[in-house]
Order: C-alpha cells, then sequence, then structure tokens
C-alpha cells in the first residue's frame, strides 16, 4: 500500500508511460481508495469482484483521469491490482487510444496469467463497445502481432466466437480468422484456436468439419489444432483431411 496517508499517489508510472502520455498521473482520496486496493487483494478465484471495482474507480473519477490511474496502478507488484487496472483499461478502450495501446504493449508483456485472462476479457469488452464488426481491423492487427499473448487475447477473448454480434450471422468469418492461426508458433495460442473452433462446432459442425477437410497435417502443431477443433465432430476419424493417417 502507499505511505502516503492524504492521498492515493499512483506510482511507477514513468516506467509504463507510452509516447504522448499524461507526464504524471493524479491523486486519488486514499479513504476509497485504499479500502478498494485491501478488497480486491483479497480476490483469490475469479474476477467478479475485481470487474465491480473497476466500475466503482471509473464512477469515482472525474472524467479523463480513468487512463493514468489506471496507467499507475499497472506498476503495483499485486497481481489482483495489475489485473483491477485491465478492467479499467478495457472500459476505457473503445474511446480511448492510449488505453488500448497500453493494453496491447504493455499488458500483453505481464507475467502473470490471471492478468491474460482479463487481457482477452478487456479486448472482448473493446470489441463489443466498438461494435464487432467495426472492430474487425483491430481484431486482425492483434491477431498479427508477434507477441503471442496479444493474440491469444483475441482468440480467447472473443469465445464463444458465433456467440458474439457479427459472428453469430457470419460464422464463417469466425472460422477463417481462427483457421489462419492453426500452425501459430505458440502452442499457448494454437489450443486457443483450437478450442475456440470447437466451441463453434456444436452448432456449425459442417462448417468447421469442411475447413478441418482443407488442412494439411504435416505439422505437429496445425495437429494439434486440428485434434482439439475436430473433438466434437463424430466423423473426425472416418474423413482425415489431407496429409493425416490414422495409425498412432
Amino acid at each position: 500500500m502507499p505511505g502516503d496517508r492524504e492521498t492515493w499517489q499512483v506510482r511507477g508510472a514513468a516506467q509504463n508511460r507510452l509516447p504522448g502520455e499524461h507526464p504524471e498521473p493524479p491523486n486519488y482520496p486514499l479513504n476509497s481508495m485504499e479500502k478498494l486496493i485491501e478488497r480486491v487483494q483479497k480476490s483469490q478465484h475469479g474476477f467478479l469482484d475485481i470487474q465491480k471495482a473497476a466500475d466503482e474507480v471509473l464512477a469515482g473519477l472525474p472524467a479523463g483521469e480513468g487512463y493514468p490511474v489506471a496507467q499507475g496502478m499497472f506498476s503495483s507488484e499485486i497481481h489482483q491490482v495489475r489485473a483491477l487496472a485491465t478492467f479499467i483499461l478495457g472500459r476505457l478502450s473503445a474511446h480511448s487510444p492510449e488505453s488500448l495501446a497500453f493494453l496491447k504493449q504493455r499488458v500483453s508483456r505481464d507475467s502473470d496469467w490471471r492478468v491474460q485472462e482479463i487481457l482477452a476479457k478487456a479486448f472482448d469488452g473493446y470489441c463489443a463497445d466498438t461494435g464487432y464488426e467495426q472492430a474487425l481491423p483491430v481484431i486482425h492487427e492483434w491477431l498479427a502481432d508477434s507477441h503471442p499473448n496479444v493474440r491469444r487475447a483475441v482468440t480467447e477473448g472473443l469465445r464463444i466466437w458465433t456467440g458474439r454480434p457479427y459472428f453469430h450471422d457470419h460464422p464463417g468469418a469466425a472460422v477463417q480468422i481462427l483457421s489462419a492461426l492453426r500452425g501459430d508458433p505458440s502452442e499457448y495460442v494454437r489450443r486457443s484456436v483450437g478450442n475456440a473452433l470447437r466451441d463453434i462446432s456444436k452448432k456449425h459442425g459442417n462448417l468447421v468439419k469442411e475447413e478441418l477437410q482443407r488442412w494439411e497435417i504435416g505439422d505437429k502443431g496445425v495437429e494439434q489444432t486440428y485434434k482439439l477443433a475436430g473433438r466434437f465432430l463424430k466423423k473426425q476419424v472416418e474423413d482425415p483431411p489431407v496429409g493425416h493417417t490414422n495409425s498412432g
């Protein structure tokens, strides 16, 4: 906790600052923020209370101060506080390019898996607030990023893809976007892709099956994705794709 008992001074923001960001984080009344931080530190299972805390922070802040507060929070050594910051940034991202950039460039580098789960939720929040069709350019941009956590934030965050507006009416678009990452160099991403396609196969089995039939399984990574994606398809073994053998 901060040592200053008069105000909540967000610390460490200089290390996290992106070009054009606020030069200094704002002060925030400690009497309410301190209790909020203590509360989120107790969150061990699930993220619902941290998500609620993010809404409380934004409700209590003047317009324009959410980003610098979240920016400073993210310097905390406490993963729940960084998770809180990530939720705040996700709430802001549709109308705050600097918040979206921070999610992509800073939050994606966090080593805590729980923060990465919330990054995925934050990206889905961005898409929901922007509109999934309107967010397609950013979806493709993130999927082309060099960092696996950025790519996985998309593939995981939008699950179940066909339960989202636009993709509900265009399931083929979801299948095509995900299938492009079937051979992703990161197993972390491939697992997310395979599971996301498996989700879609529950209601669009033929669509997923037709896509899988076009894959060449000469690469072990692609084969891993294929097995995950086809787990619910009854005829997967009967009609293997190009290059796949049923032996072993």
